[in-house]
């Protein structure tokens, strides 16, 4: 008999009698001897549907394909807006519907214990992005790897209604900047992440997100540890030169479609483009961030299409660098991006 379950409510179960009384069972005492193999059948149904259905296969993993990378495409910084105590209680119970993979405590916690917490295993999804786009991926939550760090961001409510530029914006903590430099230099070694491919949340969720804000070290993290992307100077001072910003809103929505940025389409700097172009700036010219385009903006944009995604420069001569092969996705996990078609 299979456990938790007695004949009668068997029985009842897959013949559907409601009621069998002691003078009925009495009554078929002859009929025991044919209604055996029926109980049998019935008690052995009954069994395998509660353990469920017997495998009749096995899984041989002897032989892995050659074709196969990291599911983890993208690495993604925040900041928590609150102390120690209240991130840990939003990051872990259920009713906030929040989470990260890791949480880089304040320096004072970290001077104690020196311990970054795991709250989420690198192969399972936590709930750090949102809805968020970057490089034609709307799933980022199922694609990368969140940190969350510390930090207060800005005053608030205070300050929620002030524009960018106005808020007071708390420093990131030299311990802190640290610890995340190794915890992130791991896990882009480990999961082969590419620099354009590490952002912060409000790269990929501009005007909903401003974390991990303009005090985040991107700079630092690029020329001390090797994290992330960042302009090269004399690219930037090139396109300021020979290829300057004209105004031209329509070209500048598309160079930020194609870094990532989930820029309108439209030639008009409307409320959205101007967060994109905040978001853009607060990462990499965090000396002003007020989401209004201009040359320097335009030309670190220009830097970066040539740094990372072979964008050719205007007006080089024939051989002067070798042409770039013409990147296309082949369906089979290139991760090249912008596709061409």
């Amino acid at each position: 008999m299979c456990a938790g379950k007695t004949t009668a409510r068997i029985l009842d179960d897959k013949v559907k009698w409601k009621m069998i009384s002691r003078r009925h069972i009495l009554g078929w005492t002859g009929a025991l001897p044919l209604l055996a193999p029926l109980a049998a059948s019935v008690l052995s149904s009954a069994c395998a549907s509660a353990a469920g259905t017997a495998k009749s296969y096995r899984i041989d993993a002897s032989l892995l394909s050659e074709n196969q990378d990291s599911r983890v495409r993208n690495l993604v910084f925040h900041y928590t807006a609150v102390p120690n105590g209240l991130a840990l209680e939003m990051l872990t119970q259920g009713q906030h519907g929040a989470s990260a993979h890791y949480l880089v405590p304040d320096a004072a916690l970290l001077g104690m214990s020196n311990k970054v917490y795991q709250l989420v295993p690198e192969e399972r999804r936590a709930w750090h992005a949102g809805r968020s786009y970057w490089q034609g991926d709307r799933l980022i939550n199922s694609s990368s790897i969140g940190i969350e760090i510390v930090n207060l961001g800005y005053p608030s409510p205070e300050e929620d209604e002030l524009p960018l530029m106005r808020r007071q914006w708390f420093d990131f903590d030299e311990a802190q900047v640290s610890v995340v430099a190794q915890l992130a230099a791991d896990i882009i070694a480990r999961h082969q992440i590419p620099p354009h491919k590490v952002v912060g949340h409000s790269d990929v969720s501009p005007g909903r997100k401003v974390d991990p804000g303009p005090k985040f070290p991107w700079e630092r993290l690029y020329r001390d540890y090797n994290i992330g992307a960042w302009p090269e100077r004399e690219a930037v001072e090139f396109y300021l030169r020979r290829a300057p910003y004209r105004g031209d809103i329509r070209d500048l929505q598309k160079r930020l479609l194609d870094y990532g940025y989930e820029a309108p389409q439209t030639g008009v700097l409307d409320k959205e483009s101007q967060d994109v172009v905040a978001a853009f700036q607060m990462h990499f010219r965090p000396a002003r961030y007020d989401g209004v385009p201009d040359a320097e903006t335009s030309a670190i944009l220009d830097a970066l299409l040539e740094k990372y995604f072979d964008r050719p420069r205007p007006g080089r001569t024939p051989g002067s660098k070798p042409a770039a092969a013409p990147k296309k996705d082949n369906g089979k996990g290139s991760d090249t991006w912008p596709l061409t078609p």
